[in-house]
């Protein structure tokens, strides 16, 4: 683990291995994890690349600005070239997951001349989900709980034995197995960290993105059924297929605006790097050569 400050004014917490010469992959968490998503796949791929997986900003012990904004999600594209350029690592792979992946979407979209590959388990494509969340009854079912997130009044109870209720209730739901010992210890010493549950409901808060409630009828962004720029990178999409929270129509018509898309399909639940780590990375792996 490195500390590492950036030039978008934030300092993270940073694990590195391999040898730093070697092609680059950057790994980026969603919520409400951290570097550690990736501790099944840093061995493997660090053997012949130089894997990067930081704590993003919000998280554990990395800095948490406080204003909402500050977690807008171009400032979480900015703090991820920011890092590679804190690094040296010009162009690079990039793989994320949840919040995460849609943070590797965009910028794919933005920075082509730094990314070279791109590779998402379990986040779906901004489009595509956002249409899904007008079109797909059920996707806007399972999607209610962004609108709970965005509720601050949350907050207050997300401390000492809330954290224990959030394990329970809004975490291990969603896992295919239970989570005990060490690594239950792990998350709940994560999340206990000051600022930090706010600051990871703050990706949600800040984001841009319209959940309707459940028969409700409001104005459809015009900007979904306009032409949208397609992603140019080699694109993995490994997709748990007993996600409870991000269905399986977020694969479906992908390929309208990623032109050259791998999509893999797991038997696994949302948390995909960590439920199914062989079948992830024999995915990545695979797809590599």
């Amino acid at each position: 683990m490195r500390r590492i400050a950036l030039s978008t004014g934030v300092s993270l917490d940073v694990a590195v291995a391999g040898d730093a010469g070697a092609p680059a992959m950057i790994f980026l968490h969603g919520f409400p994890e951290s570097h550690r998503t990736w501790r099944h796949q840093f061995a493997e791929f660090a053997r012949d690349h130089h894997v990067i997986a930081p704590d993003q900003r919000g998280y554990v012990r990395s800095d948490k600005p406080a204003a909402v904004a500050d977690y807008s999600p171009d400032r979480i594209v900015a703090d991820l070239i920011a890092l590679a350029d804190a690094l040296g690592v010009d162009r690079f792979t990039l793989v994320g997951h949840d919040w995460g992946g849609a943070i590797a979407w965009m910028a794919a979209l933005r920075h082509p001349d730094r990314i070279e590959r791109l590779i998402i388990l379990n986040a779906p494509h901004p489009l595509v989900f956002q249409r899904s969340l007008f079109d797909d009854p059920e996707q806007r079912a399972a999607s209610q709980y962004i609108t709970k997130f965005r509720d601050t009044s949350i907050d207050r109870g997300l401390i000492g034995s809330g954290l224990e209720h959030f394990f329970a209730t809004g975490f291990a739901k969603l896992v295919t197995r239970a989570i005990a010992g060490p690594e239950k210890a792990a998350y709940l010493d994560e999340w206990s960290q000051p600022g930090a549950m706010t600051a990871m409901l703050n990706w949600y808060r800040a984001s841009a993105i319209i959940v309707p409630a459940p028969g409700e009828t409001p104005g459809r962004p015009a900007w979904i059924d306009a032409p949208f720029p397609p992603v140019t990178q080699p694109t993995l999409v490994v997709w748990g297929l007993r996600d409870k929270a991000l269905l399986p129509v977020q694969v479906e018509g992908l390929e309208a605006v990623v032109p050259d898309l791998t999509v893999v399909k797991v038997d696994a639940g949302h948390f995909v790097p960590w439920e199914a780590p062989e079948a992830v990375n024999r995915a990545i792996r695979g797809w590599l050569r």
